[in-house]
């Protein structure tokens, strides 16, 4: 096997920053956030969004709370004009609501994305020139006076078509040195704080750190960020924002440490849409927060909604394990999983405070509008805790504690076999033939109690065995003693060890269930399971269960 070719690759070095406060930092406030879905997601599409799907994928952001969107590339396609046109025109746009149009230095590029904005309430104007070494190097071939040059020259030409399109008082200006990450820090600062001079004023300005690809740990990126936040000249009005790449498939933990290194605002996309690997998954980020106690600002209750508008607009699935979203996420295989599971949402219910614990679980399924129902899932890796909590909350059966065990080999022997997972009509199929419809040898036909004494029942007993209806008598100290008594008369000798039962459903028709272990003379024990509207009747069934997976070949 070949070797990797390491010789091909430098690591990149960290800055020099030995006093760095970021990592004493927490997150104790939501940044602001804006969505690049309809832009940065939008031209990484195969087949890029229609004017409708755009509409709704915007309908979708200002329901889930984002205060500024970015909507689009106006200057560079008549699809993307349209489109800003459509929502400015028809008023769209909601009071609160900025919408943010992207544009590279370039005279006519600026000009006529001015022109797209006429009539527009607010909007951020969002200008771009590449930094790098690479860029300079080997696509624009310009050393760093000449890029600098770019960047200043295009703040001039936005003033100039700024006040020419009459949205002086619209317009909130963002720029941004692309492939920040792969630029010199202090350079790529003094191309923004070239910027900053040079479009003056008071107003706020937002300078965007791109993370465009993503070249190393999200501690460097932190420490970027940190830099900067300290070397940014009129701090008090720069807006820091971050927009980070998953190339390095660690774009949430860099935006994480880029808001704690002093950050105000987050460009992303809904689960991580994006060129190459994708961008920042704002979705992931929000909710990691909101686990943290931070409110978010965002309304993310119905994520299964969320993910089929998203997959409607975009053509694409979110991934089964997905952070918060995915189909499994909320699920658990693993038997030890299962019962801590089950157990802390026991505790949950019980305990008087609000406090979300449940082990294994984060956040509780149903402040995104998921559901409990779908937490255990059970195949041949479960155990017996899963299987018990699919029983109790589907079905309503609380399977005593010892007859676990007896039930999950049950349904493991059945996935052993399939080597897939089981669906809980299944697991209740597998309960009813095991416990409740075991009619052979012996099948319950009607039984008739009497109380002689006051400390002695007897019991009439008509069974079929083996096809042959049997009259049985016996006397106990109640009526399910006295059936055991009655069945002793054709069975080797076994005891009854357990009994527990309890109703399965409210109202005059409820059901009980009755759950009898008994156990034969060499020690063996076996449980049974009854369901009648009368109690007696369903430990008398459950009770002839047990008998016939005691004693299968009973003549």
């Amino acid at each position: 096997m070949t070797k990797n070719p390491t010789h091909k690759y430098k690591p990149h070095r960290p800055i020099a920053l030995p006093d760095r406060t970021w990592p004493n930092n927490t997150i104790s406030k939501t940044p602001t956030w804006c969505s690049v879905d309809l832009r940065d997601g939008n031209q990484a599409l195969v087949t890029p969004m229609s004017l409708q799907q755009k509409l709704r994928l915007f309908d979708l952001l200002v329901d889930l709370g984002f205060k500024e969107i970015e909507v689009g590339f106006p200057s560079a396609a008549q699809v993307e004009l349209d489109f800003l046109r459509t929502l400015i025109d028809t008023n769209r746009i909601p009071k609160g609501v900025v919408v943010q149009v992207l544009t590279q230095a370039r005279e006519h590029l600026i000009e006529a994305t001015c022109q797209a904005l006429e009539g527009c309430d607010q909007a951020i104007l969002h200008i771009y020139n590449s930094t790098s070494i690479l860029q300079r190097d080997i696509v624009f071939k310009k050393d760093k006076q000449a890029i600098m040059d770019i960047a200043i020259q295009g703040i001039k030409w936005t003033k100039k078509y700024v006040e020419k399109y009459g949205l002086s008082d619209k317009i909130t200006l963002e720029y941004s040195p692309e492939s920040f990450t792969g630029t010199e820090i202090d350079y790529a600062i003094d191309v923004c704080n070239a910027v900053i001079k040079e479009w003056g004023g008071t107003k706020p300005i937002i300078i965007n750190l791109p993370a465009t690809v993503e070249l190393f740990t999200p501690n460097v990126y932190a420490d970027m960020i940190e830099w900067s936040h300290r070397n940014l000249i009129e701090r008090d009005r720069v807006i820091l924002s971050l927009h980070t790449h998953n190339d390095r498939g660690t774009g949430v933990a860099a935006t994480e440490l880029g808001l704690m290194a002093g950050a105000q605002r987050v460009e992303g996309t809904l689960f991580g849409n994006g060129e190459r690997t994708g961008n920042v998954d704002i979705i992931t980020t929000a909710l990691n927060m909101m686990t943290q106690g931070v409110d978010t600002g965002l309304t993310i209750n119905n994520i299964n909604e969320v993910m089929e508008i998203y997959s409607e607009c975009t053509n694409m699935d979110v991934h089964s394990r997905h952070p918060y979203a995915g189909e499994l996420v909320f699920t658990a295989f693993s038997g030890s999983h299962q019962d801590a599971i089950k157990k802390g949402m026991a505790d949950q219910t019980s305990k008087d405070s609000a406090l979300w614990e449940v082990p294994y679980l984060p956040i509780d399924p149903t402040d995104i509008g998921r559901s409990y129902e779908a937490i255990i899932r059970i195949n041949s890796q479960s155990g017996k805790g899963g299987v018990a909590y699919v029983m109790e909350t589907e079905y309503g059966c609380q399977l005593p504690k010892d007859m676990h065990p007896d039930f999950g080999k049950v349904i493991q022997s059945i996935t052993d076999k399939t080597g897939k997972e089981i669906q809980s009509e299944s697991i209740w199929t597998a309960f009813q033939s095991e416990y409740i419809n075991n009619i052979s040898p012996i099948q319950f036909q009607a039984c008739d109690t009497s109380n002689p004494t006051h400390s002695t029942v007897t019991c009439q007993l008509t069974v079929t065995i083996n096809e042959k209806d049997v009259q049985l008598s016996g006397e106990g100290n109640g009526p399910i003693d006295a059936c055991r008594a009655a069945l002793a008369n054709r069975t080797p000798t076994f005891k009854i060890t357990t009994y527990s039962e309890h109703s399965l459903n409210e109202g005059s028709s409820a059901k009980a269930i009755a759950y009898i272990q008994i156990e034969n003379e060499s020690g063996q024990k076996k449980y049974g399971a009854g369901i009648d509207a009368n109690i007696n009747i369903a430990s008398i069934k459950a009770l002839i269960c047990a008998v016939n997976r005691s004693f299968p070949d009973l003549k």
